[in-house]
């Protein structure tokens, strides 16, 4: 029996003295502000006070915490603000072991004021373990001492069939009398469903307005960190003309209905990632508060006996002038519930009268975050359920051949062992691999049970498989020829007539999204029914895949979506809900599957790596004449369902890219390898690849040339306009609008002055997903090969932006993000095996690393919104790589840059 205090309640807990704090606080005492870590102590997410100190909860044996006194972030709360319904002030708290624990039990929290620590509160260190530069802008977990969480976003594709939105808008009222609108369950005409009945007509709401005015709008798209639950709304809140602070949220959960045509969707097309999340819904949820707006004027010009046309808005109430009085819209609920809706759309609002779109707002959940309430999937608590974690095969489609769990069975809380079978090699993905699951009352005892396992693999095809090969093999590819996949122009003349060629070859490594949040899911599976509460950036994509897992239809499977610890485009592939499906299926429970760091580190859907090979013809003036570039690498569509080998470039070479029409003969050529590392999507997807190499390409032309680097970027965009752009992002691309951004970064970071040995600048810019944005980097790099960012300039053009704070927030959490990828990131194998397992092998930038002087401007071009959750990565390796060469004359064309820069002084590594 060890006793101790938490947030200065006493805690006896009985059960292995080996358990982690971590574990403790979140199994047992159900307390979620403290979140799951890399185990090593290196990211900060499970950071607590003990005794007054910072510490990594991950790394602090129960056993430890005799007498001592813990402090979690939910003991930061004041005492006015009663954050924790289940507090209950003096009560104590006993554990017993995870055998005999009851699964689900909801424990009390604390927010006393004696936890508070107003007596001091420690500081991290800029060489704390805890103390990355990720926890700052980038994650989206809370952290105790460093700044709140950013954002990040994800390329989407929907297939679902879509239900005409705006005219189906319907209005109606709840049992507490509430007014409501949004979506019909199915359209107006009554359509028959798929059994062949009529369903009653419910509303799937998007505003509600309670007879105390309260006004609570729903949010239909998965919150990863973008914004989207405060955006969203914003746009909403604009239009129904009422207080930004009298708004609350509420998430609203996957809907899809069975039609006789198939399913459509309930509350509008669900879904984030490519920076679309934002832009799809732009017209509609404007529209959505227009209409409520419009339902509340015709309600009171009925009452009051005038034209709908006689009254007009103030926030929360209809005025009407010639009437000489105003009614509060709480008043017009009940009259407005029963009218028809119009068939026109009411006009929006003009630019010049908004009032909270484009207006800095505060994320509405950040309170919540920073205290420990707001919920990830990880903090999913039900009652009864079990734990789960999955061993996984090491080796790149390997199987189980047999395994021996009899020391498993004998660790205390192991429910159940059993295998879970993954693909066969070169099959589609449901899940990604083949393993061993263990259940148990908590996820230390399911981890414990793990370890003890031990499991003979069959390696399979892919255990030769090496980055070494990789590399050669791609290299071998370049000197043949390949699909030519794009070809203006009379290339081969314009290359055979120039007056020099330049060529170059750049290698982009594979890289893991690591999200702070590790992957997860609760999954109970009953004989006709399905829940899933998941953090996922496709909640319809998580109902294929559960019912790929279970054979249930959809229509029967409950996909709820918690906030996202981070997404990256790693969340819009479910293989996690298929195996968390899989194993309740399985055992008939409620469970919640739990990756650890290492699970998300070695089974991922990797960005792909490449080598690309760049080569430009000159003519006699210094005028790109010709321009190719050659990529050799594993395509993110490798065992995509029915996709042809000839189609698997077009997710690595986007063929609209700079420079094409504006170098006339312009060419692009693609090489596959086959290497059997999962690929997918992450964050800017190949554009992240693709802005290095030609951004690095043009500086290279422009010292070959004799030209400066800006100068030569000015002259290839040259004036705005409007060029076709046929792809993710488009349909135009204006080549003025990134010669803006560079303007303005390179007078900000006084791009032409001269600078002292040893310092330099470095520029770039890029298109990506309709967006805009550009970097300047000034650096030192000294005579031992040390690297110092000393300034960064980054802007980014998204036309208008919507909620200011977050794009800000997208771009500072972009430029961290590319500053750790670029600096020391890449997945390498060995062996068939995945050779990084965690932070301390794939190092995240530190605090130390990003410069005091870092600017971030939003500059807006015109009244069109785009995304921004990738359009901030792309140029920042590229001036980051561009900015070490103008210093010491280093040039960096293989990422990442690591101890090249050492190497380069022959200084030891």
């Amino acid at each position: 029996m060890i006793s101790f205090t938490v947030n200065d309640h006493p805690v006896t807990f009985d059960g292995d003295d080996d358990t982690p704090l971590l574990w403790v606080l979140r199994d047992h005492l159900r307390l979620t502000g403290t979140k799951y870590s890399c185990g090593l102590g290196l990211c900060g997410a499970c950071v607590v006070h003990l005794d007054g100190d910072a510490a990594a909860s991950c790394r602090v044996p129960v056993a430890s915490l005799e007498g001592r006194s813990v402090t979690t972030i939910e003991g930061l709360a004041p005492d006015d603000d009663n954050l924790h319904g289940c507090r209950r002030p003096g009560s104590n708290w006993t554990l017993r072991s995870a055998a005999i624990a009851s699964p689900g039990k909801s424990w009390p929290r604390s927010t006393s004021s004696s936890a508070i620590l107003c007596r001091q509160t420690p500081t991290l260190t800029p060489t704390s373990p805890a103390c990355c530069a990720v926890a700052a802008p980038t994650c989206v977990f809370a952290r105790l001492f460093i700044a709140p969480p950013r954002s990040r976003g994800r390329r989407v594709a929907v297939a679902e069939p879509m239900i005409s939105r705006r005219h189906f808008l319907v209005a109606g009222s709840t049992v507490t009398g509430s007014f409501v609108l949004g979506l019909p369950v199915f359209d107006l005409a009554r359509a028959e469903l798929a059994d062949g009945t009529f369903g009653e007509r419910q509303i799937g709401y998007f505003v509600e307005i309670t007879p105390k005015g309260e006004v609570i709008i729903g949010s239909n798209q998965p919150e990863i960190g973008q914004g989207l639950r405060t955006a969203l709304p914003m746009m909403v809140a604009e239009e129904l003309d009422v207080e930004w602070k009298d708004v609350s949220i509420r998430q609203m959960p996957l809907g899809l209905l069975k039609t006789a045509d198939g399913y459509a969707w309930k509350y509008g097309g669900q879904g984030v990632g490519g920076s679309t999340g934002l832009t799809s819904n732009w017209q509609f949820m404007r529209e959505v508060g227009a209409q409520a707006r419009q339902q509340l004027v015709r309600a009171a010009a009925a009452r009051l006996g005038v034209l709908p046309e006689a009254c007009r808005t103030r926030p929360g109430y209809v005025l009407c002038d010639a009437a000489g009085g105003e009614i509060a819209y709480a008043d017009l609920i009940e009259d407005a519930a029963k009218l028809g809706m119009p068939e026109e759309a009411p006009p929006l609002k003009a630019i010049r009268d908004y009032r909270i779109i484009g207006t800095r707002r505060d994320t509405i959940d950040s309170l919540d975050i920073v205290t420990g309430r707001s919920k990830f999937g990880l903090d999913t608590q039900v009652e009864g359920m079990r734990y789960a974690v999955i061993a996984r095969s090491p080796i790149l489609n390997g199987r189980v051949k047999s395994f021996d769990d009899s020391a498993a069975r004998k660790v205390a809380g192991v429910l159940d062992v059993f295998t879970i079978e993954g693909p066969q090699a070169g099959e589609p993905y449901v899940i990604l691999a083949s393993g061993v699951a263990v259940v148990a009352t908590s996820t230390w005892a399911a981890m414990k049970g793990r370890d003890a396992l031990e499991i003979k693999w069959e390696p399979g095809p892919n255990a030769d498989d090496s980055s070494e090969r990789f590399w050669q093999e791609n290299a071998a590819m370049l000197e043949t020829t390949g699909q030519i996949v794009t070809d203006d122009g009379d290339f081969e003349a314009a290359m055979a007539n120039a007056h020099k060629v330049v060529t170059r070859r750049y290698a982009v490594p594979f890289v893991s999204h690591q999200p702070m949040e590790p992957q997860n899911c609760f999954a109970h599976v009953r004989e006709d029914s399905c829940h899933i509460i998941a953090p996922t950036q496709m909640p319809a994509g998580a109902s294929r895949a559960a019912a790929a897992a279970t054979g249930l239809p959809r229509e029967n499977i409950r996909v709820d979506m918690t906030r996202v610890g981070g997404a990256f485009g790693r969340r819009l592939t479910n293989d996690y809900v298929a195996e968390a499906a899989m194993i309740s299926k399985q055992t008939g429970w409620p469970i919640q599957l739990v990756w650890s760091r290492e699970d998300d580190m070695t089974n991922d859907f990797y960005r792909p790596g490449g080598l690309h090979e760049v080569r430009a013809g000159i003519d006699g003036d210094g005028q790109v004449t010709a321009w190719t570039q050659r990529l050799a690498s594993g395509s993110k569509y490798y065992r995509r369902p029915d996709m042809p080998t000839e189609n698997l470039w077009q997710a690595e070479l986007y063929p609209d890219d700079f420079p094409r029409r504006i170098v006339d003969n312009y060419r692009l050529e693609y090489f596959h390898n086959s290497i059997g590392l999962p690929r997918g999507s992450w964050r800017a997807p190949a554009h992240t690849a693709n802005a290095f190499v030609i951004q690095s390409f043009i500086d290279e032309l422009a010292i070959e040339i004799g030209q400066d680097p800006l100068q030569l970027r000015l002259d290839l965009l040259g004036e705005a306009r409007e060029l076709e752009y046929d792809g993710h992002g488009g349909p135009t691309f204006n080549p003025g609008r990134v010669s803006r951004l560079l303007k303005f970064i390179a007078e900000r970071i006084a791009y032409g002055e001269p600078r002292p040995a040893g310092t330099g600048v470095g520029i770039a810019g890029h298109f990506t997903f309709g967006g805009y944005a550009a970097h300047a980097f000034e650096v030192t790099v000294d005579e031992h090969g040390e690297l110092g960012i000393d300034r960064i300039v980054a802007a980014i053009d998204c036309g208008y932006a919507v909620h200011p704070n977050a794009v800000e927030a997208q771009l500072q959490g972009a430029t961290i993000d590319g500053i750790s990828v670029a600096m020391g990131q890449e997945i390498t194998v060995t062996n068939g095996r995945v050779r990084q397992s965690n932070f301390h092998d794939y190092p995240l930038a530190r605090i130390t690393q990003i410069p005091v002087d870092f600017e971030a401007h939003v500059l807006n071009y015109d009244e069109t919104p785009t995304g921004v959750g990738e359009v901030g990565i792309p140029s920042v390796a590229p001036a980051l790589t561009n900015a070490i060469y103008a210093a010491s004359g280093v040039r960096i064309r293989k990422l990442p840059i690591g101890d090249q820069l050492r190497k380069a002084t022959n200084r030891p590594v």
